[in-house]
């Protein structure tokens, strides 16, 4: 009786040939790179309000549906449930439901359009506070609600309840 023999597999270079597919699964995330990144719903309308607008009369877009653009000036540290669009001159906040939409923290700096509904926060003093505190707490900032400088009230919270987004980088300087 004969006893069978096995062959151990040696390994082959591989040809050039066959090393395509293995480089263009490693470029595709590069091949994407630069495209607008989509959150939630994203953003259907094709007219921006601006920031300042809404902010100048808050009671005129309160409960309207809208799309505001600008620069994305701050990310929720925690769980990425807003970000703060806008300029220098003035912003909004863009909170989502969360843990269903997640902003990332590279976010800021980068451009958005988002689209959403306004909404108006009445608060109390003592809310007031406490939500400023919940947002230095947020960014492992001190706060010191003796020496928050408030103003006489009222306490009055613009803000867009989110639906939908897109980042894009900002272009190059040129």
């Amino acid at each position: 009786m004969r006893s069978k023999r096995f062959r151990t597999a040696q390994l082959r270079p591989i040809g050039p040939l066959a090393a395509v597919p293995l480089l263009l699964l490693l470029a595709a995330p590069a091949a994407v790179a630069g495209q607008p990144e989509l959150y939630g719903k994203g953003v259907e309308l094709e007219e921006a309000t601006p920031i300042a607008d809404i902010l100048a009369d808050p009671d005129a877009f309160v409960g309207k549906t809208v799309r505001v653009e600008g620069g994305v000036l701050d990310v929720c540290p925690r769980k990425g449930c807003w970000i703060q669009v806008g300029d220098d001159a003035s912003s909004l906040q863009v909170k989502v439901e969360d843990d269903v939409i997640v902003f990332p923290a590279d976010a800021k700096g980068r451009l958005a359009a988002a689209q959403g509904v306004v909404e108006a926060i009445e608060m109390s003093r003592e809310s007031y506070l406490g939500w400023l505190a919940h947002r230095a707490e947020e960014k492992g900032e001190a706060f010191d609600p003796e020496t928050a400088d408030l103003g006489p009230g009222p306490y009055r919270m613009i803000r867009l309840r989110g639906t939908g987004a897109r980042l894009s980088d900002r272009p190059a300087a040129g």
